[in-house]
């Protein structure tokens, strides 16, 4: 028999995330959000078993997405979950729409990838990856009218960002989860 793991963060964080996220589809799908973070602590788990990198991806939209503060995921998980998270979630812009800031926070967010160390960006494939997949099969489906789901829907602000992305998490070029993620953005926006 093997030794037994202690799972009560994940656990945790699994419950907490489900119902953070209650009653909130995926951006046009049919399916509830939980999906999403659920599949991204699954790739995280193809790279490591850290109990607090894999709370972390299954956390990483609440602060983002939902009316949980940072200092919430701070006292329930602690600094570093809440570091993680806090690296993961996109910082908007006052003054500016979604849409009229969407360079400049996706520019920003990876470069804050590119700078930030090995377990956040192994979450960050996690949830990259995710949507990545999602992306490639909607193209697949719809090809470029998918993207009219987005703030921007321009393909190839789309394929800047994800290569950029790719770019910054290139130190995981050895994982199995990051040649899929370049594979995808290769089939969804070419070379």
């Amino acid at each position: 028999m093997g030794k037994n793991v202690d799972t009560s963060l994940i656990d945790k964080a699994i419950k907490f995330a489900v119902d953070a996220h209650k009653d909130v589809p995926r951006r046009g799908k049919k399916l509830p959000y939980i999906v999403h973070p659920m599949e991204g602590a699954s790739i995280v788990a193809s790279i490591t078993d850290d109990q607090e990198l894999l709370a972390a991806a299954m956390l990483h939209d609440v602060v983002e997405d939902t009316d949980v503060t940072l200092e919430d995921i701070r006292r329930e998980f602690g600094d570093k979950v809440a570091w993680i998270v806090d690296n993961e979630s996109d910082k908007q812009i006052e003054g500016l729409s979604e849409s009229e800031s969407w360079v400049s926070r996706k520019q920003a967010a990876i470069k804050r990838l590119a700078e930030a160390p090995r377990e956040s960006k192994i979450v960050a494939l996690g949830d990259k990856l995710s949507n990545m997949r999602a992306i490639y099969r909607d193209y697949r489906e719809k090809g470029n009218d998918f993207f009219k789901l987005f703030h921007v829907s321009d393909p190839a602000l789309h394929k800047w960002h994800y290569e950029g992305l790719a770019e910054s998490l290139k130190e995981l070029g050895d994982t199995d989860a990051y040649k899929e993620f370049v594979s995808l953005i290769r089939l969804t926006f070419g070379a």
